[in-house]
């Protein structure tokens, strides 16, 4: 007896690819995905699957693809009025013009994203945003304005790292001995 593929499955099987390091394989899976969702008029799944597409093409370097699945996906995001995933496509976008050494247009996604984060109250993704933000503006030669964002990212953090936290420790004590107040 034949089973019949669903949209989720063809999804997960995608993630499992993708968590592989099987990209070309993990891009078909999300392609069928993608078409399934789209035949069962699922937009918030479909354009889920154009994220995890442009996603895998960033991995892959295909610049061109990457971009045009993260807008179109950023797009039907806020059509939808989801716009929590719209703020995660932004920040993949970002991540994505930081690979590709665009770091203006980086900090310009990044920033859209921290400022829908924040909207929300997701605090978590909005400090992770910032710690992008604030690397990508140090790397644009914006020390201060990167250092800042930094640990205004840092200071978000629900759950940090270990390394985070012991970073965080670090600058408490730097501000307590320039008497700097708190981020």
């Amino acid at each position: 007896m034949e089973e019949k593929t669903s949209g989720q499955s063809l999804k997960d099987e995608g993630l499992r690819l993708f968590q592989e390091g099987l990209y070309d394989e993990a891009a078909a899976q999300f392609q069928k995905a993608y078409e399934f969702f789209r035949a069962e008029e699922d937009g918030v799944e479909a354009a889920e699957m154009l994220n995890n597409l442009g996603v895998v093409y960033r991995m892959q370097g295909n610049w061109d693809e990457a971009i045009a699945a993260l807008d179109e996906s950023k797009g039907s995001f806020a059509l939808l009025g989801d716009r929590s995933r719209e703020a995660q496509t932004l920040g993949n976008l970002g991540g994505l013009y930081a690979s590709k050494g665009d770091r203006e247009k980086a900090k310009e996604c990044l920033q859209a994203a921290a400022d829908l984060f924040e909207e929300l109250g997701d605090t978590q993704r909005q400090g992770e945003t910032l710690l992008a933000l604030g690397v990508q503006s140090w790397k644009t030669g914006e020390r201060s304005e990167g250092m800042a964002t930094y640990e205004s990212g840092l200071g978000k953090l629900d759950r940090p790292t270990a390394g985070q936290k012991a970073l965080r420790s670090l600058l408490g004590v730097r501000n307590r001995l320039l008497n700097k107040p708190q981020s």
